[in-house]
């Protein structure tokens, strides 16, 4: 057998898969050189080609089955021709049977690859949704979102300190635990501190513990909260509000993992990943000299910014269900239905106090309801300063969105906020 893209000349084979023709007298009819050469060199006085359509549809050229002879040129008889077809034939069939099964386990080969990229991505989708099974109430559907739970998912499984920043009421507590469900400490639980809520005077030995009798009446030996996080989870919430003494404490901590409970001299090595948060500007803290500077760089290894509610709106009706569905089932009640325009209402709201305050609305009108059907108002704005001082890009989308409200929303027409804003209605 032999692969060929010539059309031999005279009486040989057409290049193509009709019927085949005898060559003989090889020598003298083929005016091919190479061909020529070839059966000259072969003694080949005659031959029979027959055509193999089993590679017709892989291979660029034809492939031929030549049957020899090396006696005088003579004919081939029928009978021998019929033969010799018949051969061709089974070869061909052959061949045929095996270019399928080739192209079979090709198909195979690649339904496997299929399926294992397939179970690799299930694993990885089950794996995304068990990080966040404690964080029920993180929303993602806003892109500012989905890039904070993307650094989160990043940074979780590794024992780096992690700074949480956001105004009050954002869910910086939510972010930390989905922090701690990610990382391999998850099996002990995290120990969180309010350094706001603890009174000064008792924040040191809250955290770090205490000897018996470092203080007046103290007639056992306590331990601290780094004690009770070893080999857990640290959440520090409103980090910012340290004591100056404390912080120096704090800062041994991260460099050296080591504590001494309040009135010992006896240092305890400890195993502690650390989670801060704060609602304050740190950097001009530190400018201001009210929380050291050594420390802040400590803490702010990898700071994750919590966006505020009003910057994430899109997250809002699937909040507000997730209150639903958990206050329901608290008080015993059935929700069904939310009309848009509650949604929308919801979502022009301004939420000083962010995901907190929405929550606490949606309780109340779960407490109001009376049926399948909730109406959630939205709060009036207030006229409480904001936390932080605004830009001028801020206070231009407040002027706007002020405009917006008191015009119902009206772009369009006589009064509309366009035409009150000075502005054209596409350009708004």
């Amino acid at each position: 057998m032999a692969p060929t893209g010539r059309r031999p000349a005279g009486n040989g084979l057409e290049a193509g898969c009709g019927p085949c023709r005898m060559v003989q007298g090889a020598r003298r009819r083929f005016e091919c050189s190479l061909d020529r050469e070839s059966l000259r060199h072969a003694g080949i006085l005659s031959s029979v080609l027959f055509p193999l359509r089993a590679n017709t549809a892989y291979d660029t050229g034809l492939t031929l089955l030549v049957f020899t002879s090396s006696t005088e040129p003579g004919e081939w008889s029928p009978s021998l021709f019929e033969r010799l077809r018949l051969v061709a034939a089974i070869i061909d069939q052959t061949l045929a049977r095996k270019t399928s099964h080739q192209a079979l386990q090709t198909a195979l080969q690649r339904l496997s690859e299929l399926r294992d990229r397939l179970t690799t991505e299930n694993v990885e989708l089950r794996r995304e949704t068990r990080s966040f099974r404690s964080s029920r109430l993180i929303v993602s559907e806003s892109a500012v979102m989905r890039r904070a739970l993307a650094e989160a998912e990043q940074v979780g499984p590794t024992p780096s300190t992690v700074l949480l920043l956001g105004e009050t009421g954002v869910g910086k507590e939510v972010f930390a635990q989905a922090l701690h469900d990610l990382s391999p400490r998850r099996q002990r639980p995290m120990i969180r501190v309010s350094c706001a809520a603890i009174p000064t005077a008792l924040i040191e030995s809250e955290l770090f513990g205490r000897e018996r009798g470092a203080y007046t009446g103290a007639l056992t030996r306590q331990a601290g909260r780094f004690e009770a996080a070893n080999q857990s989870t640290l959440f520090l919430d409103e980090i910012g509000d340290l004591p100056a003494e404390v912080q120096v404490k704090l800062l041994r901590v991260l460099q050296e993992r080591v504590i001494e409970r309040l009135g010992s001299h006896q240092s305890i090595k400890v195993d502690v990943r650390i989670i801060a948060a704060t609602n304050r500007n740190l950097e001009k803290a530190v400018e201001d000299k009210s929380f050291r500077e050594d420390l802040f760089y400590r803490l702010n290894v990898f700071p994750i910014v919590v966006p505020p509610l009003r910057d994430r709106i899109e997250d809002i009706p699937g909040l507000v269900w997730a209150f639903i569905d958990e206050l329901s089932k608290a008080f015993g009640k059935t929700i069904s239905t939310v009309s848009k325009e509650t949604m929308q209402e919801l979502q022009r709201y301004a939420w000083p106090g962010n995901v907190r305050e929405l929550r606490n609305v949606v309780e109340r009108a779960v407490i109001l309801a009376t049926g399948r059907h909730l109406t959630v108002p939205a709060p009036k704005p207030t006229t409480r300063a904001p936390q932080a001082a605004l830009t001028l890009a801020d206070l231009e989308v407040e002027h706007i969105r002020a405009m917006l409200e008191s015009t119902k929303w009206r772009i369009r027409g006589t009064g509309g906020a366009a035409e009150r804003l000075g502005l054209k209605p596409t350009t708004l």
